[in-house]
């Protein structure tokens, strides 16, 4: 039996939006996988650029449980994907970093991002979505409209990337670990994300919701969250993002 099923769309509004509507008749494990998205969104609803058919636009249905069970590590899944992306990459001769929580870049310069949504019905849980774009094959004319630095791995490379290959070596590398993942949580890749967290040590700007904070990233915790530390007094990041 495979460990997934992928259904392909030439094009969607988005992956997770479709993945969230369908949830109830969707199997576990499933992946929808869109060439284009009309309204591709990532973490806090910005715009994810998603016209470009040699990129990867998909989301991951999964339903390890029916009750919403404290013990499992869902907040981390998107941390978990963020080493798998970057050690997938590390495959092709480049250097990826981790900036928390789970976006992905090179040379300082985004290349993926994560966003997972939760469908719960009463004390049900209906199931997780992680959606994942990552610019495989984006032009250097294309990604200069973007509000942020980002870059590709065709750019980084000189080279097209082989997205249907790129895919399925990141799915098996995704679901080879997963249900150890579920088991023992973050603690299976808390060294090797630190490993790629190039930020730790350093001051960085911090925003939660509507507010912004100056501070040293201290530490990354057994649970996946941030230490950080403003002149000595120390506090602790759950949701958020670093902005430089």
């Amino acid at each position: 039996m495979p460990k997934y099923r992928i259904i392909y769309f030439n094009e969607l509004e988005s992956t997770n939006k479709y993945a969230l509507e369908n949830i109830l008749q969707l199997d576990d494990k499933t992946i929808i996988r869109a060439k284009t998205q009309t309204n591709g969104y990532g973490r806090f609803k910005r715009k994810w650029i998603s016209d470009d058919y040699d990129n990867l636009y998909f989301s991951i249905v999964l339903k390890p449980s029916e009750n919403i069970d404290n013990t499992l590590p869902l907040p981390n899944l998107t941390q978990y994907m963020s080493v798998i992306i970057a050690e997938l990459i590390e495959q092709y001769g480049l250097i990826p970093e981790i900036k928390w929580p789970n976006d992905v870049k090179i040379n300082h310069k985004k290349v993926s991002g994560i966003l997972s949504e939760t469908s719960i019905r009463g004390n049900k849980l209906n199931g997780i979505i992680i959606g994942v774009g990552i610019n495989l094959n984006t032009k250097k004319e294309v990604l200069d409209q973007i509000d942020q630095p980002a870059t590709s791995l065709r750019i980084e490379l000189k080279q097209e990337t082989d997205p249907d290959i790129f895919l399925r070596s990141l799915l098996n590398a995704f679901f080879d670990e997963y249900d150890t993942f579920m088991n023992k949580g973050f603690n299976l890749i808390k060294e090797r994300y630190i490993s790629k967290c190039t930020f730790l040590g350093k001051e960085i700007l911090i925003k939660n919701f509507d507010k912004e904070q100056r501070a040293t990233a201290a530490r990354i915790n057994n649970d996946g969250s941030l230490l950080i530390d403003d002149k000595g007094h120390k506090s602790v990041v759950v949701v958020g993002d670093i902005l430089c």
